[in-house]
């Protein structure tokens, strides 16, 4: 009986050895592209710089990535980036510290910007006039009492 304990402590040192010795690493990055490149590029409210331009990662999601060029349209994008099968909430743990080689999800994502559209006189009058109207129509009351003063 007592023989039995050694073997399992030492598979259990080795198994933690190996967990130590062999970690496992995970390297995420996305790169934007524009048709015609040089659109400085925003994503999440933060400049990433001149297209094509790259950047690591560590969680998966939306991205809203603003191109802005001169002489093109202001291009607004929600891009959602999805985690691959082996990068889950079951597997991360295992992708991330037990697999001894470096997993590697490099997204690419091109996207063709637009010359501008110079809009019709006519529609912008109508524009204006829907503005205007819009802006007469007096707002609907508040509510009183205590739910008015806290705001709702």
């Amino acid at each position: 009986m007592v023989a039995s304990r050694y073997p399992r402590r030492w598979i259990a040192l080795l198994v933690g050895l190996v967990c130590c010795v062999l970690p496992g690493c995970v390297a995420r990055r996305y790169t934007i592209r524009t048709e015609p490149p040089g659109a400085l590029a925003i994503v999440n409210g933060q400049e990433m710089g001149v297209t094509p331009v790259s950047s690591s990662f560590e969680y998966y999601g939306d991205r809203e990535i603003v191109l802005i060029k001169d002489g093109f349209e202001t291009q607004r994008v929600i891009q959602p980036i999805k985690s691959p099968w082996w990068d889950n909430h079951l597997t991360e743990f295992f992708s991330e510290n037990l697999v001894p080689v470096v997993l590697r999800d490099d997204r690419d994502f091109t996207y063709k910007l637009n010359p501008p559209q110079v809009p019709q006189t006519s529609d912008l009058l109508q524009r204006a006039e829907a503005l205007r109207v819009q802006g007469q129509v007096a707002p609907p009351p508040r509510r009183g009492g205590i739910l008015g003063f806290l705001g709702f």
